[in-house]
């Protein structure tokens, strides 16, 4: 366990620095800057202005240069201040982070809530009208746009029963949080009832279950012992690659909603072209993703002991 969870934080560190590169070269080759965008705002600036803006911010400084003092920093935790705030980019973070993750947890449980049993009953009756019911709920989940949802949720919701707010992140009452994670887990609860009803088909065909049927196991024993527990494990790949993936997914979202989180931060950070908080946000949902695959692979094993990770 001890040499899975070690190979997996040296492959998290790979991927880091990667991406980390990636983002800091793109952002550096691209045309544009944090003073351009500014001057799209203000078209009467100086041009002198411009330079001593450029040059505080180091803009023009060597590239390489610019790599290795934002590799340092970022070695010691240090994020970098924002072009457009002139705050730490982790103070800025810090909230977002926790606002982003409330609504994450949210949507996921209304997927695993909704989803899960409705593909297991879909799978217990092949064929029948609850499949066929099912099934296209779950295909229409997967086709409809998130924001599309969201807007036809806000309209019927909120305007016409007046029963949610629009927007906004509230006193942090559940109220606020409803109509996104609604929004948000649509999308994942259609594709998690898909891969259940497909699980526990195919573990329901399996030799085992039929040896345990042909021996007079009882078909709950059946269900819990054999059936549930060999299915949950491509069932969980889905829960954890969808969990991982919202923190990025939400970016639309929480910026239809105006949900103060890691994705609307984005969304804004990109606008200015304001890099170190693009630079935190990428890095802090990439963070987030690993570390919830390296939880789903501890766990596979802990579901079924066979799985041993070389």
């Amino acid at each position: 366990m001890l040499m899975v969870i070690a190979r997996r934080l040296m492959q998290a560190l790979l991927t880091v620095a990667v991406v980390v590169t990636l983002v800091f070269l793109l952002f550096s080759v691209i045309p544009g800057s944090f003073v351009t965008s500014l001057v799209g705002e203000k078209r009467d600036i100086d041009p002198k202005v411009m330079a001593r803006i450029e040059e505080q911010l180091h803009l023009n400084d060597p590239l390489p240069e610019r790599f290795g003092r934002y590799v340092a920093d970022l070695a010691r935790g240090d994020l970098g201040t924002s072009f457009s705030t002139r705050r730490p980019v982790i103070d800025m973070l810090e909230s977002r982070i926790v606002a982003s993750f409330r609504l994450a947890c949210a949507a996921i449980l209304f997927a695993v809530a909704i989803g899960l049993p409705l593909g297991f009953i879909a799978a217990s009756r092949p064929g029948s009208w609850i499949d066929m019911a099912a099934m296209m709920g779950a295909v229409s989940g997967l086709s409809v746009p998130g924001f599309w949802f969201g807007l036809l949720a806000m309209y019927f919701f909120s305007l016409q029963l007046g029963w949610l707010p629009t927007f906004g992140y509230g006193q942090g009452g559940l109220q606020h949080l409803i109509l996104p994670a609604l929004t948000l887990g649509i999308g994942p609860m259609a594709l998690l009832a898909r891969t259940t009803r497909a699980a526990v088909l195919e573990v329901r065909g399996a030799d085992f279950i039929r040896t345990a049927r042909s021996k007079g196991m009882s078909e709950t024993r059946i269900v819990t012992r054999h059936l549930a527990r060999n299915a949950f494990v491509l069932v969980l790949t889905t829960i954890g690659l969808q969990f991982g993936s919202m923190l990025g997914g939400s970016v639309v979202i929480e910026s239809l909603f105006a949900w103060p989180g890691v994705g609307s931060l984005l969304i804004q950070s990109v606008s200015l072209r304001d890099i170190p908080a693009v630079q935190g946000c990428i890095l802090v949902i990439v963070l987030f993703f690993l570390l919830i695959n390296t939880l789903v692979d501890i766990a596979y094993m802990l579901i079924d002991p066979r799985i041993r990770y070389r």
